[in-house]
């Protein structure tokens, strides 16, 4: 493997960007309202997407050993993270931490890269790593947001309306029973991706048109950089060298895994914060600041990490 050069990845950072200042201008100029938006991608388009994935992908179960390690890696973290940042924040705001500090945007920035830096098998491994941490999102993650707002049944409840976890369980079904999904079905569902990373893309617009200069929490903000760009990528490189302790570890393996854990901060924390009404607009200035420093964190930090990795 080669030094990764920040060209590589000015495609993926410009594209989502204009998307950040297409929902910035419908925020501004059309006065849309990101909440209805935020449900229609929770409870509609996300398991759609996830379903039509997990199909294409063929689960195997190494393949889903892989989601359930980051699955169960996101919750520790999350969990934990929970624990700590009530003592220093506000509910609302120590919620978002919380669901923040366990995962990334490794869908939205995080698969277009896997694409210019991975071959077809290592491309698989990385999205079979995504649902694991998207079926964290949705499952842990939107609990553990829910309790800055709302009680312990209450979140409960509310998970259990979600439909991805299901459309998760529906796929497994389908692939362990033999069901073969029909062409037609899953070609009408190929414009759900796209419009999954639009859709998530823009509300991060469509939250920061609202936010006033007085949203602006150098110390929340501080602590959602550390999480994501500090501990992450140690958390990565340890499981990698972990792995190779114990295995021969593939390399695109190897990349997959340091790739999801330098990724920016997930747009899906504006997502569920807008979902749920708790403070969207620092979420989104968070998660904009750490996608703009994607270009330059993301070689840097890939290029050493593969180094020590032995790549």
């Amino acid at each position: 493997m080669t030094a990764i050069e920040p060209d590589t990845l000015m495609g993926p950072l410009w594209t989502l960007l204009a998307f950040v200042a297409l929902g910035w201008l419908a925020s501004r100029r059309l006065a849309i309202d990101p909440r209805p938006i935020a449900t229609l991608l929770i409870y509609l388009i996300a398991p759609l997407t996830f379903f039509r994935a997990l199909t294409l992908g063929g689960p195997t179960p190494s393949y889903l050993l892989l989601t359930l390690a980051l699955f169960t890696a996101s919750s520790l973290v999350a969990l934990i993270f929970h624990r700590l940042a009530r003592h220093f924040f506000a509910p609302e705001e120590s919620a978002v931490l919380a669901f923040s500090s366990g995962t990334g945007n490794t869908g939205y920035f995080g698969l277009p890269v896997a694409m210019v830096l991975l071959p077809p098998k290592g491309v698989t491994f990385y999205l079979f790593c995504v649902l694991g941490v998207t079926l964290y999102e949705f499952t842990v993650g939107f609990y553990l947001s829910a309790r800055g707002q709302f009680s312990a049944r209450q979140s409960l409840v509310k998970i259990l309306r979600l439909p991805l976890v299901y459309a998760f369980l529906a796929a497994l079904m389908a692939s362990g029973l033999g069901v073969e999904i029909p062409a037609a079905v899953i070609d009408g569902m190929a414009v759900f991706p796209a419009t999954y990373t639009l859709l998530g893309m823009m509300i991060i617009g469509m939250t920061l048109g609202r936010v006033s200069i007085r949203e602006v929490d150098g110390r929340f903000i501080g602590a959602c950089v550390a999480i994501r760009y500090g501990l992450w990528p140690m958390l990565a490189l340890g499981a990698v060298a972990g792995l190779q302790a114990l295995f021969e570890v593939p390399a695109e393996l190897v990349v997959a895994l340091l790739l999801v854990g330098v990724v920016p901060m997930a747009a899906n924390v504006v997502v569920v914060a807008m979902e749920l009404g708790i403070a969207p607009g620092k979420g989104a200035l968070a998660v904009l600041i750490t996608t703009l420093a994607a270009p330059l964190v993301i070689p840097l930090y890939l290029t050493g990490m593969m180094r020590l990795a032995g790549l």
